[in-house]
């Protein structure tokens, strides 16, 4: 295969736009929760009496590189103190997770799982040298519990077998010892087997499963790609034909599935765990990593530039658990939930709508994102994503001067004191490139560097287009970002505590209610491009880096039976009630409050 490595925090430093990013999260929720949040600041892992299981691993797995990436002493420290404190209570035969021994049979490993992941992490990003022999002694202790049937595989550690394989493989590099394998094969037979569940994928119903929860589902879509080497399997890319059963019958515009908690169908009006979002973005970083296959890739800039920011408030103190295509309001539900295994709370944005898995998991999308952004093998470099960065290696510099993916001009500047191979990713749907004002009629873009400066400029177009969607939906695309008609709302804010667990501003609950009308329909398909420049929120609604001009009219479109702060699934009528109008569009990512898929009005 086309495996790829990936560089870590001390050679890639973001700039631009994702910079900004970064330090919005880092000054919101990912930054301060070991602060408000008992789950993390009490937890058990660091010898509290509060949640002692995958929230500080989930947690520490996304503030360790944001905290690298950004050079932050303060969050260097503290991610520094979690890890002594955890290693610190190591036991002597390897066990790590805080669980009394005699209740070691009944405690899911799946922590374990992640725990020994995160590690692996804080050594990328720190260099300490602890940690592969904590790793080391935790994962042996696990192999000898596990081939012993002291423990075994059950619930979320039998669905999630594979995410021990991020440590396994870390470990096999370093030590080549016959048990690394052994242990795969262990957890992979005692695992599941995803083909098992696929016939419940096609029907999708309200009923809570392992089988088709959003998030073991996005995470398993890698397990080919890091288990298969270790296994001694030939690769068959079951991720691809995993994925095309998947969008067939709960596909979104987003590039990810409903699953609100589990797969609910196609629907614009089904949520996404946010969970979800940030694994499946994961997965698809190390599945081009492993294939060299840019279509995922693409896939991967698709949910990072729209699903990750729309599901994030602006400052990042809040987030949703669940967000929709078609998202009129964030109020509470009622009567009754249409989320099928979520409550009534789930699109809210705050502290830990629903439940605090997302709360704690999902700072990892943006920093992990950066870290992808450029790859090597022997004398290669490749530039998988287009991000505002510069990667600094003993004896190469490569600075990406850019603001894609809201405009399409890529500037490289390269000092490299040897000759080296450099490989540019170019999207597929890139119209009219050029390389330093030359027109290029292959996208594949292969330059030998030499020793010295280079500088390369890169241009290209992306059209605009109208995606179908299901129910003769459509949406705007954009090259990777898609568009939303954006509702104007007011934010009501919500400080209460429930189960000792307090909400206040800057860390509380909103709703966001709409203050503009929503029921709207395509009645063109000619579309005009506006480019503003990229504020200090790179995601704002009132602020948008580019928007795109639409003429649309209202039609009757219709609320959820018995809900009237959620859409119809489809429109109740396509014929217009108004004149038409000039709207203008903004990335899917900066409406909090949007209508992505609408219909083209009847002639």
């Amino acid at each position: 295969m086309n495996k790829w490595d990936f560089y870590t925090t001390k050679e890639i430093k973001p700039e631009g736009w994702i910079k900004k990013q970064l330090e919005i999260q880092a000054s919101g929720l990912s930054g301060n929760l070991h602060k408000v949040w008992p789950d993390i600041k009490e937890s058990g892992w660091i010898g509290g009496k509060r949640e002692s299981w995958e929230r500080v691993p989930y947690w520490l797995d996304g503030f360790i590189p944001l905290a690298y990436l950004l050079e932050n002493e303060e969050m260097i420290n503290d991610a520094k103190k979690f890890v002594d404190s955890i290693i610190s209570k190591q036991e002597d035969d390897g066990w790590i997770c805080p669980c009394n021994k005699k209740h070691r049979k009944a405690y899911d490993s799946w922590a374990l799982q992640l725990i020994t992941k995160t590690l692996k992490v804080y050594y990328d990003c720190s260099g300490d040298e602890r940690i592969p022999k904590v790793i080391y002694k935790a994962l042996k202790n696990y192999y000898e519990l596990l081939k012993s049937g002291k423990i075994s595989l059950f619930n979320w550690g039998k669905f999630r077998w594979f995410e021990t394989f991020i440590a396994l493989n870390f470990l096999y590099e370093r030590y080549s010892e016959e048990w690394i394998k052994e242990l795969g094969i262990i957890l992979k037979k005692q695992g599941f087997n995803y083909d098992n569940a696929i016939e419940l994928w096609k029907t999708p119903k309200d009923i809570w499963r392992y089988k088709t929860h959003i998030v073991n589902i996005a995470m398993m879509l890698k397990s080919e790609a890091v288990s298969c080497d270790l296994l001694g399997e030939g690769y068959k890319d079951i991720a691809e034909s995993y994925r095309e059963i998947l969008d067939k019958y709960n596909g979104t515009v987003y590039e990810s599935f409903t699953g609100d908690e589990c797969l609910s169908g196609i629907s614009p009006v089904q949520g996404t765990e946010l969970c979800a979002i940030v694994e499946q973005m994961y997965s698809y970083e190390h599945l081009f990593a492993y294939t060299g296959d840019s279509k995922w890739a693409e896939r991967l800039e698709v949910l990072a530039f729209n699903a990750l920011p729309a599901t994030v408030s602006e400052d990042m103190w809040a987030h949703q658990y669940d967000q929709m295509s078609n998202q009129i309001a964030c109020k509470k539900l009622f009567p009754f939930s249409h989320f099928g295994t979520n409550g009534p709370r789930a699109h809210l944005f705050g502290l830990e709508p629903n439940f605090g898995c997302c709360t704690a998991n999902f700072s990892q999308g943006f920093p992990k994102l950066v870290i992808s952004s450029f790859m090597h093998k022997d004398n290669t470099i490749i530039n998988s994503l287009m991000l505002p960065c510069r990667l600094n290696t003993k004896d190469v510099k490569i600075e990406i001067k850019t603001n894609y993916p809201f405009e399409n001009k890529v500037e490289y500047i390269i000092n490299s004191k040897k000759a080296f191979d450099f490989i540019i990713r170019i999207p597929s749907f890139a119209e009219r490139l050029t390389l330093n004002g030359i027109k290029l009629e292959t996208k594949d873009i292969e330059i030998n560097i030499n020793e010295g400066e280079t500088k390369i400029n890169i241009e290209f177009e992306t059209p605009v287009i109208l995606k179908a969607r299901p129910n003769n939906l459509y949406t705007v695309k954009k090259g990777s970002l898609l568009f939303s008609l954006p509702i104007s709302y007011k934010k009501k804010m919500l400080e209460y505590t429930k189960r000792s667990v307090e909400r206040k501003y800057p860390y509380c609950d909103w709703e966001y209610l709409p203050t503009s009308d929503w029921s709207y329909a395509f009645s063109g398909k000619n579309f005009k491009v506006k480019y503003n420049g990229i504020s200090d929120i790179p995601f704002s609604q009132e602020n948008a880096p580019i928007n795109i001009s639409a003429k649309m009219q209202k039609i009757n479109w219709g609320h959820m039976k018995r809900l009237k702060t959620v859409c119809a699934k489809t429109p109740e009528s396509v014929k217009p009630i108004s004149k038409a109008e000039t709207i203008e569009l903004i990335p899917y990512g900066c409406a909090k409050l949007r209508m992505t898929e609408m219909p083209i009005i009847e002639e």
